[in-house]
């Protein structure tokens, strides 16, 4: 005989205006083919590229550093690096430029300066938060690396869960994770080796909406306010300055060892035409009841049309996003949009209204 379908209970979030918090529009650097995860020798510097992640930056930071940062050392164009006091520049402040920083600190480099235009208010801070490799465009041949990078940023996030990482203490914990397909998580390729199978389950919203669903209940959030600064706290630790001011080109630089994790900085400051603005929507909830928030959910609704006649890739995203210093019924974060080209003078305002009128369609609640 078939198992019966798991029936879970989700009492939905309210979603009326006294329950919406801060409006934000932020744009995530998304190169086409996969992200720039490469060395390049320019004259006298030796470059290794990590930008362009998409909607991938926080899944994939810490396993994308690693894979970058031993692809310099282990480069033949990077032989001072034995020498681990040998002077290096971190060219960005976002969550790769600073897992990069982290990371090689952990190799035992010491001699790491970082130069950014700025570190507050960054795409990183505003980040929903699951873990799931969705929202990028990957070449199908380099599937299998952005894979592996991914179980490798999974094992980390899971050892920050699991209090076992003495350098985090807060900021990634396990919570289940719906989507509509197992396909749609993306995260299929995790299962077996740091992840345990999606099973099916009926979400009940007590209110007479329900919804068939895959679910992995060993997903992860992360909280990347609380990342971002616990990632600082490290920094200053141990001693890592960081330089503010807009870096245009290499040569700009006294290092001859460069990480450029600039993000659409890139554009410029690589001369790379691939690299491309994806604005994202996004909308903090307060006055919720925190127990009723312990779950993450992403469906996909299509494509359509923005009022500034652009194409727009629409879904809806629940995660339990909780700021620093904000109260405890202050948590949640819906989204997103994911519109390529967007820019400030474009800003799409009415996609905020369209991602409320999906929230409460999706919970049945008007």
């Amino acid at each position: 005989m078939t198992e019966p379908t798991e029936v879970r209970n989700i009492i939905p979030p309210v979603f009326e205006q006294a329950n919406l918090g801060e409006k934000i529009l932020c744009y995530r650097p998304m190169k086409h083919g996969m992200p720039n995860l490469s060395i390049e020798q320019k004259n006298s510097k030796v470059i290794a590229h990590n930008y362009g992640h998409g909607g991938g930056g926080w899944t994939l930071g810490p396993g994308s550093t690693k894979y970058v940062n031993s692809l310099l050392i282990d480069s033949p164009l990077a032989k001072e690096l034995s020498d681990q006091s040998t002077p290096i520049a971190i060219i960005g402040a976002g969550l790769v430029g600073l897992f990069t920083a982290y990371d090689l600190v952990k190799r035992g480099y010491s001699n790491i300066t970082i130069y950014a235009e700025k570190i507050d208010c960054l795409a990183s801070h505003y980040a929903g938060g699951l873990l799931a490799p969705v929202s990028m465009d990957n070449d199908h041949a380099m599937q299998p690396i952005i894979d592996q990078i991914g179980i490798d940023a999974y094992r980390f996030y899971d050892g920050v869960a699991r209090n076992k990482n003495d350098d985090f203490k807060q900021g990634a914990r396990l919570v289940p994770s719906y989507f509509n397909s197992r396909e749609d998580s993306g995260l299929e390729a995790y299962v077996g080796k740091v992840m345990n199978p999606a099973k099916e389950v009926i979400l009940d919203f007590g209110n007479g909406t329900s919804r068939m669903m895959v679910v992995y209940d060993d997903g992860i959030f992360m909280n990347t306010a609380l990342l971002m600064a616990e990632l600082h706290e490290f920094i200053n630790a141990h001693h890592i300055k960081i330089i503010l001011g807009k870096i245009t080109s290499f040569d700009q630089l006294e290092q001859q060892f460069i990480f450029n994790c600039s993000g659409l900085g890139a554009v410029e400051l690589a001369n790379d035409t691939t690299l491309v603005p994806v604005q994202g929507h996004l909308i903090m909830l307060k006055n919720q009841v925190p127990e009723n928030m312990n779950y993450m959910i992403l469906v996909y609704f299509g494509e359509g049309k923005t009022e500034a006649h652009q194409k727009v890739k629409r879904s809806f995203y629940i995660f339990p996003k909780h700021l620093p210093d904000s109260a405890p019924q202050d948590i949640g974060v819906i989204g997103g949009t994911f519109i390529e080209g967007g820019s400030p003078d474009k800003p799409n305002l009415n996609e905020y209204d369209s991602m409320i009128d999906e929230a409460n369609a999706f919970f049945g609640l008007k």
